[in-house]
């Protein structure tokens, strides 16, 4: 069988490196590895989401604390621990199936000194946690069905007001995810926030 980043327990041998990436405005030495998702880069589109959020941010008045805020399908963590340094008040919760990612993100949030990441498996976060961002470069490679039942678990667990932002590439089907949560999820205002190098930001705002 061939082995994926969603894998939930990889059998390759485990060869990490050290790469320098740029995470809330300064570059940072991370751990990767083998068997998770883009282990000798970051990725294109989580780039691009992350350049969004960041411009997001930085409109916004710095009253809000406390937030919860959830990376879906964490990998070595680049999303989580970018909102974790941004927002030192907030509580990120990491999320991945794949064992070995939620390793290497615990071991990048220790190496910055992060105290305000959560690591776990989607079955470990407590059902009574409300998110108030959603913030995912999802696995669309899993497949449509595993997709959608992956946002359909998680997208009814942000709390009134709160928001998801996802990125897609067109040629993935941005397009088509985007019409599905439309419909799929009546309480929720969805629309495209932005558009980069062939990457739409997805966001889907809980109205109700």
């Amino acid at each position: 069988m061939t082995e994926h980043y969603f894998s939930e327990t990889p059998q390759s041998e485990m060869r990490t490196q050290q790469i320098e990436v740029e995470l809330a405005g300064a570059p940072r030495q991370v751990t990767t590895a083998s068997g998770v998702f883009s282990s000798e880069h970051l990725d294109r589109g989580t780039e691009i989401l992350l350049r969004f959020l960041a411009a997001e941010a930085s409109t916004h008045d710095g009253t809000a604390v406390n937030e919860v805020i959830l990376d879906l399908g964490c990998g070595w963590g680049p999303i989580a621990l970018s909102a974790a340094l941004s927002r030192v008040d907030a509580q990120v919760w990491a999320v991945d199936i794949n064992a070995r990612a939620r390793e290497l993100t615990h071991r990048n949030a220790e190496a910055l000194g992060l105290t305000n990441v959560m690591i776990a498996d989607p079955e470990s976060v407590p059902a009574d946690i409300e998110f108030d961002e959603l913030h995912s470069n999802p696995p669309i490679r899993v497949g449509k069905e595993a997709l959608h039942g992956m946002l359909s678990q998680w997208l009814p667990r942000l709390r009134v007001g709160g928001s998801a932002h996802l990125v897609v590439a067109k040629h993935l089907g941005a397009e088509s995810l985007q019409r599905w949560i439309g419909t799929t999820f009546p309480g929720f205002e969805v629309a495209r926030s932005a558009r980069d190098k062939g990457f739409h930001i997805i966001t889907a705002m809980r109205e109700s």
